[in-house]
């Protein structure tokens, strides 16, 4: 299938491991120029010369994109004629910062709300007008299956479900403009170094239990099985998908989706 984005210049945030490095490599495969950003300098640098470096125009950026004005200095950082404008994006940051108290403090929610949702707003607010003029980009953001049901902490799911109900809402806003923004919404996947991975050494009777009723397919999923379907949703072929909100969870969620 030819996907038309050779040449295409894309933004991975998370990027070092697990479902942000996979898209990274399948993005570079398709001919994708690739920025890709994470906390990591050793991880990042090792993972953009995975995809053939500096030379084929990639590029890393080790920062930690959470501190007030990080995603602010990340567009200038980007903002050179190599690699604007950007044309498609995978927001990849997430995750519960070990928040499982349902009634924790405000500065809690906060905290959670900038790392999964308020960094996104915030680098799309910078990258949205350049995709206008052009008539065309991609942004897929990676929600959860906890952002429609409820499994997991509180705090996650509700942002989550925010940001599940934000890409739907502003999916129908940037259609006339050839701009696709859609989410994923993964269920369990193991990462190498991930909780499944520490579980697996540590509690291994609760990862076969977790395995044999809650996933449909009895497995993991793989970073792979996310990424490459995230490559389809940044291509030309994705075209009819606005606001599509996609699950790919080896049938871990039990929702039915209004779609």
């Amino acid at each position: 299938m030819e996907l038309g984005i050779n040449g295409k210049r894309a933004l991975v945030t998370g990027a070092s491991r697990g479902i942000g490095r996979s898209v990274v490599k399948c993005l570079a495969r398709e001919g994708v120029i690739v920025s890709a950003v994470a906390r990591s300098a050793n991880e990042v640098d090792h993972l953009i010369k995975s995809i053939g470096g500096t030379e084929e125009g990639h590029l890393g950026v080790a920062m930690d994109m959470v501190p007030k004005g990080a995603p602010e200095e990340l567009y200038d950082k980007l903002n050179t004629k190599k690699f604007n404008p950007i044309e498609i994006v995978f927001h990849n940051l997430g995750g519960t910062l070990n928040i499982t108290d349902p009634l924790c403090s405000v500065e809690d929610w906060r905290d959670i709300w900038r790392l999964n949702m308020e960094i996104a707003l915030t680098l799309n607010k910078l990258l949205i007008p350049k995709m206008k003029e052009k008539k065309w980009g991609r942004i897929i953001h990676n929600s959860s299956i906890a952002s429609m049901e409820n499994q997991g902490p509180v705090p996650y799911c509700a942002v989550k479900a925010a940001l599940t109900a934000y890409t739907r809402s502003m999916g129908r806003v940037l259609a006339p403009d050839g701009i696709v923004m859609t989410a994923v919404l993964p269920g369990a996947v193991f990462t190498e170094g991930g909780y499944w991975d520490t579980a697996s050494t540590e509690r291994p009777e609760h990862v076969e239990k977790y395995l044999e009723d809650r996933m449909a397919i009895h497995r993991f999923g793989k970073p792979d099985e996310i990424g490459n379907f995230v490559v389809f949703l940044c291509s030309e072929q994705a075209s009819f998908c606005t606001g599509s909100i996609i699950p790919i969870d080896g049938g871990q969620g039990r929702g039915f989706f209004g779609q």
